[in-house]
């Protein structure tokens, strides 16, 4: 039955129904409910666009898009591929917000180990304040990425990415960032170091040695695993959401891909798991 949710708060944020009601909502209106929690400072005028989700301002503070991921450039790494769209994205993100005064919102950990600023970017319009981030991830030049210590605003971001998804915009229509199916392990292990977006329908959610495992198939060392740790796990019970109710249910996880007994996903914060029905 899909939109329908679980025992808990949380599924309710991240149900499909829930989404869209979202979703339908104006850019600024949705801005103004999400975000009410953020503590807004004045950020200066943005001198710099790094890629599409890196801003330099005025004074060089360096502001990371907390809750995106716009297609990477080298930046200098040897050996690093330009991923498709990311000269797209870094040209949009410089169309929102470059030259602009902007203000920042902080709903988590404010400053990350590279000595970043991690915000929401808010710029001032004759419609409005623009969010950024959701621009960006509406025009499909980018998609939610996020953190256990900075959750705030992912709900709408993510209705967002559901309309850019489906409309088929920008690094949807590119089979580099396609949702994988969890029924097809070897396409996974392909894709072992990437992030990704991840469908299926778990066969068995279960828990072991204080860790949770969503398996989507019948032969664990081989098929697509989901792991939640004791430290997620914690968050997950902050929510109410019990992942074990997960069992049978069609989600779609995202989050990097590795290579231990099969290809899995470790889900550090509930955001990173979407229900998409019940069994």
């Amino acid at each position: 039955m899909m939109g329908k949710r679980f025992p808990g708060p949380s599924l309710l944020k991240t149900s499909l129904a829930y989404l869209l009601t979202l979703a339908a909502l104006s850019a600024s209106s949705a801005s103004a409910m999400a975000c009410a929690q953020l503590r807004t400072v004045e950020g200066g005028v943005v001198a710099e666009v790094t890629d599409g989700d890196t801003l330099v301002l005025d004074d060089g503070q360096v502001v990371r898009l907390i809750g995106t991921q716009a297609p990477k450039l080298p930046l200098g790494r040897e050996n690093y591929p330009t991923w498709p769209l990311a000269p797209e994205a870094k040209a949009a993100l410089g169309e929102l917000a470059g030259g602009k005064e902007v203000l920042l919102g902080y709903g988590g950990e404010e400053i990350d180990r590279y000595g970043r600023h991690v915000a929401h970017v808010f710029v001032a319009t004759a419609e409005g304040s623009l969010w950024v981030q959701q621009a960006m991830i509406g025009k499909g030049l980018a998609r939610v990425y996020s953190f256990p210590d900075n959750r705030a605003c992912l709900d709408l971001l993510l209705a967002a990415e559901g309309e850019a998804r489906r409309a088929g915009l920008g690094i949807w229509r590119d089979p580099y960032y396609s949702v994988r199916q969890a029924d097809a392990p070897g396409d996974l292990l392909a894709r072992a170091g990437h992030y990704e977006l991840v469908e299926g329908r778990v066969l068995l959610a279960d828990k072991s040695g204080g860790r949770v495992y969503l398996n989507f198939g019948k032969y664990w060392k081989e098929d697509f695993t989901v792991v939640i740790e004791a430290p997620a796990l914690r968050l997950f019970a902050g929510d109410e959401f019990d992942p074990l109710a997960l069992d049978g249910a069609l989600i779609r996880v995202r989050g990097w891909v590795d290579n231990r007994d099969g290809p899995r996903i470790e889900v550090t914060h509930p955001e990173q798991i979407e229900v998409l029905a019940e069994r």
